[in-house]
């Protein structure tokens, strides 16, 4: 009786302790075992159940902070392949710090010299005259460019002899050419921006177009390209300085002696259509309205930039350059029909001399500035690396930075309405001629960090002058300090400014040219 009793509180006590209500079997029992085996089974699936969360979250949160960064380089170049799944993030470490180091791409690096491709037109009966122009700026070593001629030219090594290489132009004889005062040269010249396009040059923004008699300032030509995107359809250049010349060819048209930048994208499109579009033009003059023509048909207007000089003018190029507008000088053509433009040399020697400040301060070249010298009622102008001026009497800015009329328009009248901007009489009294000095020497002080430029008296007869103040002709010369600004044109243009200095040396003028301080004006 008590034995089957305790039998019985022992099945209360085991049901008791099972979860399920259900007796555990005894010692006796064959499956004593099993309970076991299932508590081992339950306690690896919680374990690997808890660890493939942990690992999912983990991985989860990691892609999530990748591809929430539209700027993150992984995300951009990440791979669907089942080997980028499995990248550590040791490795994804390390690819971020690989592509931090490496150097941006260069498209988005600001143009250089070498992104830029001269095309020169010349002509083989001229060519010995004329390639000393290109000599003077042209550098094999860092430049790129082709002299297209119209035949072969006995000149065995021109890149040895600081020369872009020659090639010779395509055949036009196939297009039409019906303008009686022209001559169909122009054809082969209008078309040397597709043909130097198709030599397959590589890494080229612009192609540049000049004619061989056009003496370019590179490095101010390379930070006029800088503020235009060579992805874009761009045509820059400038118009004649012959009001009479625009209006008979056009106002909107680059003339290509001065000068001009196609960008690579517009070339390219134009090679594709020129040769059609020369053929719908067979009565125009020349090879820029040519090209104008079919930037009319592409819808591209002309991006003018006051740097490029046609220069279609006779004479003395004085007073252009001693008043030139505020803006880099890129190019000057035409030299061969002006005078030299330092007296008393060849064309060739003025232009070497002009070239020695250029290499000093190509930004500052022939940059006019104007100032007074109150004490004689002097009006004095700066034409940094050309000329000074020193005039009797005072003379406001505006009248200053007028060009002076030194020359003849382009049809050998000195008719002041002929010119596309204004001009004033060299002088309107006796008492008025300025008196001139011309850059003679150049130097870099590297103490001071500045340039030393003299300038000396072009001595000319002066008309007798009755005005009762200082005479500058007993100054034999100006000396003009001025600090190398390259990052002139980064700034909105402005004139220079210039103050006349102290001076120990007799018979010199000594001044100061440079950025205009807060409230300086030119003013007596």
């Amino acid at each position: 009786m008590k034995a089957s009793q305790k039998d019985q509180e022992k099945v209360i006590w085991d049901q008791m302790r099972s979860s399920t209500g259900t007796p555990i079997p005894g010692p006796g029992s064959q499956s004593r075992a099993t309970p076991k085996l299932l508590v081992w089974l339950i306690l690896f699936v919680s374990l690997t159940y808890i660890v493939y969360t942990l690992k999912l979250v983990s991985t989860s949160r990691a892609a999530c902070s990748d591809d929430s960064d539209p700027f993150n380089p992984l995300r951009i170049s990440s791979s669907s392949s089942s080997s980028a799944n499995t990248t550590t993030a040791q490795d994804r470490t390390s690819q971020i710090l690989q592509l931090k180091t490496q150097k941006p791409d260069k498209a988005n690096q600001p143009t250089e010299i070498n992104d830029i491709v001269f095309g020169i037109a010349a002509s083989a009966k001229l060519w010995e005259q004329r390639k000393n122009y290109i000599k003077l700026w042209y550098k094999p070593k860092s430049m790129r460019g082709i002299v297209w001629l119209d035949r072969e030219v006995e000149d065995k090594n021109p890149e040895g002899g600081g020369l872009p290489p020659i090639k010779i132009s395509g055949d036009t004889s196939g297009f039409t050419y019906t303008n009686k005062q022209g001559h169909r040269s122009a054809i082969r010249i209008s078309r040397i921006v597709s043909e130097t396009l198709r030599l397959g040059l590589k890494d080229v923004r612009w192609f540049v177009m000049g004619d061989d008699d056009t003496v370019f300032i590179t490095d101010n030509l390379v930070r006029v390209l800088r503020k235009y995107d060579h992805t874009q359809y761009y045509y820059i250049g400038s118009l004649s300085e012959s009001h009479l010349q625009n209006i008979f060819f056009s106002y909107g048209m680059a003339y290509g002696g001065g000068g001009f930048a196609i960008s690579y994208p517009l070339a390219l499109a134009l090679s594709k259509m020129q040769d059609r579009c020369i053929q719908r033009y067979p009565g125009l003059y020349g090879s820029d309205d040519r090209m104008q023509a079919c930037m009319a048909e592409l819808g591209v207007p002309l991006t003018k930039e006051l740097g490029f000089h046609q220069y279609d003018v006779y004479g003395n190029l004085f007073g252009l350059l001693a008043a030139h507008p505020v803006a880099p000088l890129v190019t000057m053509h035409h030299l061969d029909v002006v005078e030299p433009i330092f007296p008393n040399v060849t064309r060739i020697q003025a232009l070497q001399r002009l070239f020695i400040p250029v290499k000093l301060d190509s930004a500052g070249i022939i940059q006019q500035s104007i100032c007074y010298d109150k004490s004689k009622s002097w009006t004095i102008s700066v034409s940094w690396g050309f000329a000074v001026q020193i005039f009797r009497g005072v003379f406001s800015p505006r009248e200053m930075e007028m060009p002076s009329r030194t020359f003849l328009n382009w049809y050998r009248r000195a008719d002041y309405t002929a010119y596309a901007f204004n001009t004033r009489p060299v002088s309107r009294n006796p008492c008025q001629k300025p008196f001139v000095y011309y850059l003679s020497k150049v130097r870099f002080n590297a103490t001071t960090n500045s340039t030393i430029s003299e300038y000396v008296q072009h001595r000319t007869p002066h008309p007798h002058c009755k005005w009762k103040m200082a005479n500058p002709s007993n100054l034999d010369k100006v000396e003009v300090h001025k600090k190398p600004d390259p990052h002139l044109w980064d700034r909105s243009p402005r004139r220079n400014c210039c103050r006349i200095m102290e001076s120990k040396k007799k018979g010199t003028m000594v001044i100061n040219v440079g950025l205009c301080k807060e409230g300086e004006i030119s003013e007596i």
